[in-house]
């Protein structure tokens, strides 16, 4: 498998900085590593975002993850592993990375519950870190970036 053309990030000037530091804020916020990591997984999975998957996956792990936590991000409701802010963080990732699937794209009952866990500033911190790597995820499948290489 051969990515179609070099990862955008890094062709354009300034890309990559630009999502760095997008992603260096995000995580400034007060929100869990693990949280973050788990979002980006999850967000990445429903991408299909093999590259991510893969390397977030790989962030939980040297966070001290164990694989039983890893292996079921995608099955993350049917499991007792989540805590329940890691839960509304999971369910506010999948309302906004899947928009256009229906017509309440993030209904009061995801994002209330997001914010009963999060402060203000930690569940925008969230969105930022949704954002991001709903980009990242979205470039690296266009590309057909392939996983643990990169260029």
């Amino acid at each position: 498998m051969q990515p179609r053309i070099k990862n955008p990030v890094l062709t354009v000037p300034g890309a990559m900085e630009a999502l760095q530091k997008l992603g260096a804020a995000a995580k400034e916020a007060g929100v869990p590593a693990t949280t973050l990591y788990l979002i980006e997984v999850r967000a990445s999975q429903i991408n299909g975002c093999s590259v991510c998957v893969d390397m977030h996956a790989q962030e939980l792990k040297k966070a001290g993850e164990k694989d039983q936590r890893i292996f079921a991000v995608a099955a993350w409701r049917d499991t007792p592993w989540f805590s329940e802010a890691e839960r509304a963080a999971l369910a506010l990732t999948e309302a906004v990375t899947r928009l256009a699937d229906r017509p309440d794209p993030v209904p009061d009952a995801v994002w209330n519950e997001a914010a009963k866990h999060f402060e203000p500033a930690a569940l925008a911190a969230l969105l930022v870190q949704i954002g991001e790597i709903n980009v990242w995820n979205r470039l690296n499948v266009a590309v057909r970036q392939v996983a643990g290489r990169w260029g």
